[in-house]
């Protein structure tokens, strides 16, 4: 049920309702951002004084020898591994290529958070051969695999052009 307001008493002073959680303003409150004029005003004076052939990040050396790690809890035959920047795409395909290894008894992906740019790989092996290895395998075939695609690919290409040419 809505709360009803008191009537103000003053022009110059807000009422509030019974509870005191209402207030009845007359005006906005000041903020204490900066105008939306000074700050653009700031970012442009910034941005005149850099030059523009240094628009490439240093970050992408530092994230590419971090794009894979072992999450907590892992054995050498059941690991957990958090792939950085990646999604469905690779996750549904290194399942597939990785449950195709007969070492593997298990494999599975999962996307934590949707807003979140990771992907976990949980992969258990049978006795002789480690997660890691076969994780190192399954990218292995899914990038041999890339290769056999592009090269069919390339094939077809070429041969649908020297037939239009001809």
């Amino acid at each position: 049920m809505p709360r009803a307001k008191t009537k103000k008493a003053a022009p110059e002073e807000p009422a509030a309702s019974e509870a005191g959680d209402d207030v009845v303003m007359n005006e906005p409150p000041e903020s204490h951002q900066p105008a939306v004029e000074d700050a653009n005003d700031e970012e442009d004076a910034s941005m005149a004084d850099q030059p523009a052939e240094e628009e490439e990040p240093v970050y992408e050396e530092e994230e590419d020898e971090l794009r894979i790690r072992v999450l907590p809890g892992s054995t050498d035959h059941a690991a957990s591994f958090e792939f950085l920047n990646e999604g469905h795409t690779l996750g549904n395909v290194l399942r597939y290529v990785i449950m195709k290894n007969p070492d593997v008894e298990f494999c599975a992906y999962a996307i934590p958070h949707p807003s979140e740019a990771k992907m976990n790989v949980r992969i258990q092996t049978y006795e002789g051969v480690t997660a890691r290895q076969a994780l190192e395998k399954g990218l292995r075939d899914v990038q041999d695999l890339c290769d056999i695609v592009t090269d069919k690919f390339l094939e077809a290409r070429t041969e649908y052009s020297n037939k239009m040419s001809s």
